[in-house]
């Protein structure tokens, strides 16, 4: 029994330790899920800022797939950092979090619209729950940086 509490209190203390996590909403009083609120700065575009919101379960083996993101411009974006990213259709990956021991993890990858100089923030479950992948977008438009129109890519 006590090596249990033990197990227990530590999968409390491990959920709390989370140096990204910056809000954590209860869903109630007879529920072990909260909404965990993250931010994330983009590795390599160091002036992009997003922040995640996803469901937590402390007792479960597997977190529920619902993930939203918000990402803006919070610092310089400049030319160079640009041009350091992956400019495939795929992006990618800037961050990887699992969220079950079955496999499942979201991710949020990067994807540059060169047409319209945006950076696309994309974030996604890796497997299917309830028949659909879920998943959640935002875009930092590059107008008014100094990588604005810089890159001419095909």
């Amino acid at each position: 029994m006590n090596k249990i509490l033990v197990v227990i209190s530590s999968m409390f203390l491990l959920s709390a330790c989370d140096s990204n996590e910056v809000g954590d909403v209860s869903l109630g009083l007879f529920t072990t899920k909260d909404i965990k609120l993250n931010i994330l700065q983009d590795p390599i575009v160091s002036g992009v800022t997003c922040h995640v919101a996803s469901i937590e379960a402390d007792l479960s083996f597997s977190d529920p797939s619902d993930s939203s993101i918000a990402c803006r411009q919070t610092g310089e974006i400049t030319p160079e950092m640009i041009a350091q990213i992956d400019k495939s259709e795929s992006g990618d990956v800037v961050f990887k979090k699992s969220k079950s021991v079955f496999f499942k993890s979201m991710k949020i990858r990067r994807i540059f619209d060169a047409r319209s100089q945006t950076l696309m923030y994309v974030s996604y479950s890796t497997k299917e729950t309830s028949g659909s992948f879920k998943h959640s977008l935002s875009t930092v438009p590059l107008w008014g940086t100094k990588a604005f129109n810089t890159y001419t890519g095909s």
